[in-house]
């Protein structure tokens, strides 16, 4: 395997009793990459993401995330994996009973053996990676909207410098302007970072705004069936399933937050 694939699934079979979610999925992902995964309900995004990161066994086939295979890897290897890559989950699922600060800072105490008064320097570098700024590291979950308990998740997903980040529907449950903000912050992560970023996502303004490449599940073949830019997929797929996707939504709204440049839609 190249040094250049940093996720790499092969003959990915999921069955649950006597459904089949995947049946036989194969994708690559290299470094750099800021890929979306996307596709209809029932086609196992967040299914696939859980088996890449090592929460849940497929039935079949071999996991590798960044050269360390998930599911016949010792747990030593996996301890050293799990410090490379960072996880943001849709809801942020902070520690309810930590200050900002401390959820920054539990990573980095954890994993990072950082010393205690290197600790704040880390965790405001962090918040301001995130778009926050270091006064929000004393309030508690319970304070902070929709948008800043996402931003302050992202704090802590890069805590540890990951090289893979990854994010299941980060856009889910805010608003339209917060929604395009949080979108530009993982744009930015990847470009001014290097860091290879992967997205479960079903919203086509975030998809046009952050994908350079899509990998479409279809949950009536239980395979990937597309894979490319966004913008090459709506205009020239002549699959129907990828044009009912990316057509799905009345009028042109996925427009409105094009980027301008190579991303546009």
């Amino acid at each position: 395997m190249s040094a250049d694939i940093v996720v790499d699934v092969q003959g990915v079979v999921t069955r649950f009793g006597a459904q089949t979610v995947h049946d036989g999925l194969n994708l690559q992902i290299r470094r750099g990459e800021l890929v979306a995964l996307i596709g209809g309900s029932g086609s196992g995004k967040s299914v696939l993401l859980r088996e890449i990161l090592g929460l849940q066994r497929p039935t079949a086939g071999t996991v590798h995330l960044l050269g360390t295979d998930m599911w016949h890897a010792s747990e030593a290897q996996l301890a050293a994996t799990r410090r490379r890559f960072g996880m943001m989950f849709q809801e942020g699922a902070l520690f309810s009973s930590l200050d900002v600060a401390g959820n920054v800072a539990t990573p980095l105490r954890e994993h990072a053996d950082t010393p205690p008064w290197l600790l704040p320097r880390l965790v405001n570098l962090r918040l301001t990676l995130a778009g926050l700024g270091a006064e929000v590291g004393a309030k508690m979950p319970s304070q902070l909207s929709g948008g800043m308990k996402k931003r302050a998740a992202l704090a802590r997903a890069l805590a540890l410098d990951p090289r893979i980040l990854f994010f299941d529907e980060p856009s889910a449950g805010l608003d339209p302007i917060t929604s395009v903000e949080l979108d530009e912050l993982i744009v930015q992560v990847n470009k001014s970072l290097g860091t290879t970023i992967v997205v479960v996502s079903h919203e086509l303004p975030s998809i046009f705004t952050i994908a350079d490449r899509c990998i479409m599940l279809d949950p009536s073949t239980k395979s990937i069936i597309a894979e490319g830019p966004p913008k090459e997929l709506r205009d020239r797929s002549t699959d129907p399933r990828v044009h009912a996707f990316f057509n799905r939504q009345p009028g042109e709204d996925h427009q409105r937050r094009a980027p301008r440049g190579h991303r546009g839609a």
